[in-house]
């Protein structure tokens, strides 16, 4: 398999919703399970649940609006706040350095039916421009686990404005398709998820994505925070523990509620 892209590659060539690290582990895991004699079962991943009604932020901000995306970052969730075994991987959307694999010149095949679906758990601040500040962070952990933030602040009421849009974009894209960059097929699914009212408005979702007889899901949590959007993603094999990320939302929207200029 070309470790360049592993089959759950997001269908849109920016789409950073499933990290480059975790991917490469899964094209491994992919080849291992498919020489092994006996290969683990598929996920048996929950029933899906129906998306719940929208949410709406508040109307007025409980605090202003981050403008410096590095005070923003420094707000973000590090690897000490997170279970054991995870550790930051750089963002190549951020980090030019990063390498990009030895086949990052080949033809990219990907595409996403419906298009607009391909934004899907990209960084808030793609979904929804306007940001006075922005920030990723990512993790990768044990077993191609992975957890993803990002925030995106806005002026004035921008941030209802981003959360709103956030939750159209689930409702709109429940299950969609597309190819990976080397045009290898992908489906995708999205179902409700149970967590804890987070910050000043949240939502949960499970995102699935499935390719080649492979499954990642991703359980997700977006919540608003003053003028703050913030997007929690954790993703794996097997779904994370709710209680694990539940004390992930609750430490980040913490953090994020004492970040200088909140």
């Amino acid at each position: 398999m070309n470790p360049r892209v592993a089959p759950l590659l997001p269908a849109a060539a920016n789409n950073t919703r499933i990290p480059l690290a975790v991917l490469t582990g899964l094209a491994v895991a992919t080849t291992v399970m498919a020489c092994s004699s006996s290969p683990d079962k598929p996920t048996d991943a929950a029933p899906s649940a129906p998306l719940k009604p929208s949410v709406s932020a508040p109307a007025t901000p409980s605090a202003p609006a981050i403008t410096d995306s590095t005070k923003l970052a420094a707000a973000l969730l590090a690897a000490r706040d997170l279970p054991a075994g995870f550790n930051p991987i750089a963002d190549p959307t951020q980090d030019p350095s990063a390498p990009s694999g030895p086949d990052a010149d080949k033809p990219d095949k990907s595409h996403t039916d419906p298009a607009q679906c391909a934004a899907v758990l990209s960084p808030i601040s793609d979904q929804q421009g306007g940001s006075a500040a922005h920030a990723v962070s990512r993790f990768t952990g044990p077993n191609f686990s992975s957890i993803d933030i990002d925030a995106a602040s806005y002026p004035s009421t921008g941030a209802a404005g981003a959360f709103a849009h956030v939750q159209d974009l689930f409702g709109s894209c429940l299950s969609y398709s597309g190819t990976d960059a080397d045009g290898i097929h992908v489906d995708y699914k999205l179902a409700g998820n149970d967590q804890p009212a987070a910050g000043d408005a949240s939502v949960s979702i499970r995102a699935t994505t499935t390719s080649e007889g492979l499954t990642l899901i991703s359980d997700v949590v977006v919540a608003v925070v003053g003028s703050t959007v913030v997007q929690i993603s954790a993703t794996g094999q097997q779904p994370i523990d709710p209680k694990v990320l539940t004390d992930v939302t609750v430490k980040q929207v913490d953090r994020l509620r004492g970040a200088p200029g909140m």
